[in-house]
């Protein structure tokens, strides 16, 4: 479970984000909506504990600052970040490697092959395409079979497989008990595909909403519902 309370972040005099609070819990995809420049890359990363910030956050009980909580929690930034002289394999050993992960090799070779990377194994960095980079962010993110994990525009630079194939990855996630995080400013992009949203506007979020869109209620009347409830709620927030 991910409990974000008061996160509060400034960068000198400006204010990105404030008192915001957020629960995903275990087994739930929660999407964060908002127009560009609404903090939502902003909270990920104090989320994630890549950035110093006034309030708390806790993943599975255990402080985001600690070992323990950095062991459960998987991180796709939306600009991949990764090592211009390392392989796609050894990226993956890497991360093994920093995660102390045994008899990891199986589960690194489903991922690529999932994400048509396979092919891909002993290009470098510096060499992979900006779909391509993501996709071997998503790989490394999942490696270590993460309990949190936490997407900034995941689909952004994907090709279709990529994205159908992502989403039923994040459904997996979800339905193996692990809280999935998702950002995003395309709703169209992930309105089949989640059981909360909360909507950022003006350094804030907007009180939480719960449609449990996924499973046996994701019907077409349901869709029409829920489509009309997210229509209505963004009028209200003067989101466009």
């Amino acid at each position: 479970m991910l409990i974000a309370e008061q996160v509060t972040k400034r960068y000198g005099k400006n204010l990105a984000n404030q008192e915001v609070n957020l629960t995903v819990s275990d087994g739930e995809i929660h999407v964060l909506l908002g127009p560009n420049g609404a903090g939502k890359s902003t909270l990920l990363k104090c989320v994630v504990g890549l950035l110093r910030f006034k309030g708390k956050v806790t993943i599975d009980g255990f402080d985001n600052r600690s070992l323990a909580a950095k062991r459960r929690i998987g991180y796709i930034p939306e600009i991949p970040a990764l090592y211009p002289l390392l392989t796609v394999w050894e990226h993956l050993e890497f991360i093994s490697r920093a995660y102390d992960l045994k008899g990891w090799e199986p589960l690194a070779q489903s991922l690529l092959g999932r994400l048509e990377m396979w092919d891909k194994k002993e290009k470098f960095g510096s060499d992979l395409s900006k779909g391509m980079q993501q996709k071997l962010s998503v790989c490394c993110a999942l490696l270590p079979q993460p309990r949190c994990v936490v997407f900034d525009e995941p689909l952004v630079g994907l090709d279709p497989h990529a994205i159908k194939e992502l989403k039923l990855i994040t459904k997996e996630l979800a339905d193996s008990g692990a809280s999935v995080l998702i950002s995003t400013h395309m709703i169209d992009s992930v309105e089949e595909n989640w059981d909360g949203a909360s909507i950022m506007i003006s350094e804030g979020i907007v009180p939480k909403r719960n449609w449990n869109s996924r499973g046996k209620l994701w019907k077409k009347p349901f869709l029409l519902l829920q489509k009309e409830k997210t229509a209505l709620l963004l009028e209200k927030t003067s989101f466009h």
